[in-house]
């Protein structure tokens, strides 16, 4: 049978513009390189796990759309990645949400999310999501849909015996009732930092223990932090483990933490060692930052091999 990987999120098309510089407030720069690319943390980890998984895994999303051209386009893309769509639904309430995103020539960015159709999806929908977390080995979660549903949907994941993982993006306060409900929490420096009530900063690796032991501390089983080029550090109680990043020349970061989520959980659900999978995840969120979108980025299963065997 094959492994079975389920994502509850959001959908967005990402308008992306590519600028020499970040504007100022209140300034206004001239970009280039307009695109459309389908985006939004949810999909962008189904996506990628569809890809990174390959034939031999089955990955299901479960969110919500408006009756929009951007939602055909949207679902469509997450289908010719191998995505089960069939919990997307559309909602009439809301158009499909939306995400404004600059790129400067460093591949920093910044982005504006009009959420849309990603608030529809509501506490009174977990029910029916049950099916998509039956006989899924991990279930995906981020926080661009409302907290009361993804709180829901992480008790009906693990009372249907999966594990989740919870990406808590975009950085917010969290309780620790919610954060017990994450098997796997994977927060980068500035969301850590602000789930401990501290101010956004730029962590060294050397501080990487105390930052994790004190988000375990708040309920979390098992923490995977993200570190940029630092690379991730990993406490789940019994040991820490540090993966350095792969050196790469950025283009573009959007996404990157989506797809490192989307790797670690392929790995993990094939029965890989944590050693592995973290690095196949690194590898893979390294060799999308060579490129520029959300979707369009991620590789293939047979991309990461590569390059992880050229690596050494």
């Amino acid at each position: 049978m094959r492994p079975v990987l389920a994502v509850v999120g959001s959908l967005n098309m990402d308008f992306v513009v590519t600028v020499s510089r970040l504007p100022a407030p209140g300034e206004t720069v001239l970009g280039s390189g307009f695109q459309m690319i389908p985006g939004g943390k949810g999909a962008n980890q189904a996506c990628a796990a569809a890809r990174l998984g390959g034939a031999a895994m089955t990955v299901r999303m479960a969110g919500r759309v408006g009756y929009d051209v951007f939602a055909d386009h949207l679902k469509a893309s997450l289908s010719a990645a191998g995505v089960d769509v069939s919990a997307v639904h559309a909602t009439k309430a809301q158009p499909t949400g939306v995400a404004l995103i600059w790129v400067d020539r460093t591949g920093q960015n910044s982005i504006v999310v009009a959420s849309g159709a990603n608030h529809e999806l509501l506490p009174a929908d977990v029910g029916a999501l049950r099916p998509v977390f039956r006989d899924a080995r991990f279930v995906l979660f981020q926080l661009e849909t409302p907290l009361a549903t993804v709180r829901g949907a992480l008790e009906a994941a693990r009372q249907e015996g999966a594990q989740t993982i919870l990406d808590p993006a975009p950085a917010q306060r969290l309780p620790a009732e919610f954060l017990r409900l994450a098997d796997i929490l994977t927060p980068n420096e500035t969301e850590a930092l602000i789930l401990l009530g501290r101010p956004p900063a730029r962590v060294p690796a050397t501080e990487a223990p105390g930052l994790a032991r004190a988000l375990r501390e708040l309920g979390a089983a098992r923490v995977v932090l993200k570190l940029g080029d630092q690379g991730c550090f990993c406490d789940d109680g019994a040991r820490q483990l540090h993966v350095p990043a792969f050196p790469v020349e950025v283009r573009d970061s959007t996404a990157a933490g989506d797809i490192f989520n989307a790797g670690l959980a392929v790995a993990l659900a094939e029965e890989r060692p944590i050693e592995d999978a973290l690095r196949f995840a690194s590898a893979a969120a390294a060799i999308s930052v060579t490129r520029l979108g959300a979707q369009a980025s991620v590789p293939a299963r047979a991309e990461v091999e590569a390059f992880l065997q050229t690596a050494g």
